[in-house]
């Protein structure tokens, strides 16, 4: 990834629907070269999906939280790609310490944050995890 591609990927993080006129007019560079890049990262993996976000104050039951998450081996790269393809998590960071990945995640209600958790446990390579429910943004 360039430069270019990072700032394709900002762009697309903060509006998710612009248009390719509008990304090649943002990023000054032509539709077609937009749209090479796009299709180049989706098939890389980079982009895993596009989806809707709806603010906090937009959906007052949602819930959200913040998930530590320790992996063994050499199972990162693959952990990774599978969680950037879960719709509920809206960033995932990698960190130092005892954890090596921080995951933002919001769900509709509990079942599904439920659901949720349970699937990235399941994830071969994830050792261990620790979840906070995130209950006021102050």
């Amino acid at each position: 990834m360039d430069n270019i591609d990072r700032r394709l990927l900002a762009i697309l993080r903060t509006d998710g629907r612009a248009s390719v006129s509008k990304l090649a007019e943002l990023l000054k560079i032509s539709r077609g070269t937009v749209q090479n890049r796009i299709d180049r990262l989706t098939a890389d993996g980079v982009i895993a999906g596009f989806t809707v976000r709806i603010a906090a104050v937009e959906d007052p039951h949602a819930v959200r939280a913040v998930m530590l998450i320790e992996i063994t081996g050499q199972k990162t790269v693959s952990v990774i790609k599978t969680l950037r393809g879960i719709p509920e998590i809206r960033a995932l960071h990698t960190t130092n310490g005892a954890w090596d990945l921080v995951a933002e995640i919001q769900t509709e209600n509990l079942g599904e944050f439920d659901r949720v958790l349970r699937h990235i446990r399941a994830l071969d390579g994830v050792s261990k995890s620790e979840t906070s429910l995130l209950l006021t943004t102050i």
